[in-house]
């Protein structure tokens, strides 16, 4: 039974998350920490009551034109909610049945398992673990059946959650899948597809550099700088509000258009969003066809996933390929599978090329990674829109600020998929829980 009573863990959690991000933010090493994390309980939609009552209370409703509407902890309905918010693009799940997704009894119970989290001495379990990271939903396969799965809060199994750059990951492998194909080549200059970009930081990159972010552009994505380039790409995404005064870009495609070289590419990774959405935009132009419908086509009908997907779009119709994408968590799961299996579904398609999974396995260059400077990434790279741990279990994950993660354990037979609402951006504030959480998970499984 996970409790969100125990004020001696609950404090214990918020200050070693706070002092773990003092060492590490995912996007940002500048980002700096808070001096302690909200209450998980007292923050709760149950305990606030968003949006209840018809209508709700005005001080209880979320809305997009509300600034407080994407701030926690309203943001513990919201990031269930999003299709209610903004406009969005329809991903179809196709005609057919869902593929399975067995259920089976754990041989022993899951939430006990116990681990140290990252540079700490004390011992948590896996229950206090999916409290103190603010989760809204959390489901374990081993040996392709469910072993766990419980939801929180405002989620539910059959309701949508953005899955934030989780998304991007879906992007890198339809790409890799492009390529494969021989539709899309990677070695390819990207002006090959986009001339527009032929006077931005993109005009002397390659579509390979663009797929492993090794791109030299000028973009922050430190989420505590007010000034940050990563807010003018919410903007002009249409994730934040404009104003009647706005005169900056009103799209993706216009925002992506002044983007200008800092550094010669390919010579160290760097996480930058605007990365991905020029990725979108070539797959776009090589498939000749929508974000939404591409992932319908190459990936969401194969797996035979239960429920429609959705992006986020833009004013003009354009989906957000950087952070866009809402999924229900059993779909989430049907994907992390069919990459553990090689590329074959639970429905036995081989829905992604062996190929393609193969090669994000292999992962990228862990010198070029290095420079980014991730403490607690040591010996990780990056592939297709994927970080790969390179441990010994070869285990590698699709990674999303606030939470959202997709872990594939390919020793440990193991897949987790992980739904959250964190206060707190960065990674940096779920890593030192969540990883080794995770790796505990994987060897507990692995035992006799």
């Amino acid at each position: 039974m996970i409790t969100f009573t125990d004020l001696t863990m609950s404090l214990f959690i918020r200050t070693t998350l706070a002092a773990a991000l003092l060492a590490v933010n995912t996007t940002s090493a500048q980002t700096p920490a808070p001096a302690a994390l909200p209450d998980p309980a007292a923050t709760s939609v149950d305990a606030l009551g968003w949006m209840k009552g018809f209508p709700p209370a005005p001080d209880k409703l979320i809305t997009f034109d509300n600034p407080a509407g994407g701030v926690f902890p309203r943001t513990r309905w919201s990031f269930s909610h999003v299709r209610e918010t903004v406009p969005t693009a329809n991903v179809w799940r196709g005609s057919g049945a869902a593929s399975p997704l067995p259920a089976a009894t754990p041989r022993f119970d899951i939430e006990a398992v116990t681990f140290k989290p990252l540079g700490s001495d004390q011992t948590l379990n896996f229950a206090q673990m999916i409290a103190g990271t603010y989760t809204d939903g959390i489901l374990v396969m081993h040996r392709g059946k469910v072993v766990y799965e419980k939801y929180f809060g405002a989620l539910a199994p059959e309701r949508p959650h953005i899955a934030m750059s989780v998304t991007k990951s879906f992007v890198g492998t339809l790409a890799a899948i492009l390529a494969d194909e021989g539709k899309l080549d990677p070695a390819a200059p990207v002006t090959k597809y986009l001339p527009e970009l032929k006077d931005t930081a993109y005009g002397d990159a390659t579509v390979r550099q663009v797929m492993d972010m090794t791109v030299g552009v000028h973009y922050s994505e430190n989420y505590a700088d007010p000034k940050a380039e990563i807010w003018d790409y919410a903007r002009a995404g249409g994730m934040l509000t404009q104003g009647q005064n706005y005169a900056g870009p009103k799209s993706f495609y216009e925002f992506l258009v002044t983007l200008k070289k800092e550094s010669e590419h390919g010579d160290a990774f760097a996480y930058k969003t605007v990365n991905a959405e020029v990725l979108a935009w070539i797959l776009r132009r090589a498939s000749n066809q929508s974000l939404a419908d591409l992932l319908s086509e190459k990936i969401w009908r194969r797996i035979g996933a239960e429920q429609d997907a959705y992006f986020m779009v833009d004013r003009i119709g354009t989906e957000s390929g950087g952070g866009g994408l809402n999924t229900v968590l059993r779909d989430l799961a049907r994907f992390g599978e069919t990459m553990r299996n090689g590329g074959r579904a639970s429905n036995g398609q081989q829905a992604i090329p062996k190929a393609v999974v193969e090669d994000i396995q292999r992962g990228g260059d862990p010198a070029k990674f290095v420079k980014a400077g991730y403490p607690l990434l040591k010996g990780w790279s990056y592939r297709d829109m994927w970080w790969v741990s390179h441990n010994p279990h070869g285990a590698y994950m699709a990674r999303g600020i606030h939470g959202q993660s997709i872990y594939v354990d390919p020793k440990a037979e193991m897949v987790i998929v992980r739904y959250a609402a964190h206060p707190v951006a960065a990674n940096g504030g779920n890593d030192p829980l969540t990883l080794p959480a995770f790796q505990a998970m994987s060897e507990a499984l692995m035992r006799p």
